[in-house]
């Protein structure tokens, strides 16, 4: 397995830990915290240069991802081998922050390869319910992560907040203070239902909001 690396500015988002029901899905913990500080960074990057960029990460149940799943445009990613796209090369990392800025969701695999990227997802939001003023990104995300085993991870193009689905409902928010005055990191209000716990990681300028079982 290849040494794991991040660009992001971060040492680890031990927080996540307390999700102990993602250890059901069919991703491997480190590849889903790799994910995760990936997108942390993307939107302390939007939020620190005042620019708008949103992205969706699906990770894990890459098959029936796929299938649910159809390309905007011509993949970036389809002519590379499998073996030069692993989430955990810093190069990889490079390219990701790159390619984000296209419209549509990246497919990782569950254990750690960039399979594709720039897709629609193509899955029904029956019964899904969020809240006001999420949008098709977010549906998205919820939507595939409750027809499949996958989870699925949203930087919000609106607030730069870092949003985690699991089988369609909302189960994280890490909120980036990187924008001066944005956030009021002591005070934030979650969109998540039910009990939840709230990690404030000051050294890394971020707040972690992950619900419970």
């Amino acid at each position: 397995m290849a040494e794991r690396t991040c660009r992001c500015g971060l040492e680890g988002l031990e927080g996540l830990e307390g999700l102990e029901r993602l250890e059901t899905r069919k991703c491997e913990p480190e590849v889903l915290e790799t994910v995760v500080e990936i997108a942390v960074g993307i939107a302390k990057q939007s939020a620190s240069s005042r620019t708008s960029r949103g992205t969706l990460f699906v990770i894990g149940d890459e098959e029936e991802v796929l299938r649910r799943s159809k390309p905007l445009i011509l993949d970036p990613l389809a002519e590379h081998s499998r073996e030069v796209k692993n989430i955990r090369d810093a190069d990889v990392q490079g390219t990701i922050k790159e390619l984000a800025k296209l419209d549509g969701a990246f497919v990782i695999s569950g254990d750690g390869y960039v399979l594709s990227a720039a897709r629609h997802i193509e899955a029904s939001s029956e019964n899904i319910d969020l809240p006001m003023g999420f949008g098709s990104r977010h549906m998205a995300a919820a939507s595939i992560s409750k027809e499949t085993d996958a989870v699925a991870v949203v930087v919000s193009e609106n607030d730069e907040v870092v949003r985690i689905f699991d089988d369609g409902e909302l189960v994280a928010e890490i909120i980036s203070g990187a924008r001066e005055g944005a956030w009021d990191l002591e005070k934030i209000k979650p969109h998540i239902k039910g009990k939840y716990e709230k990690v404030v990681e000051k050294d890394l300028n971020l707040t972690m909001i992950l619900k419970q079982s």
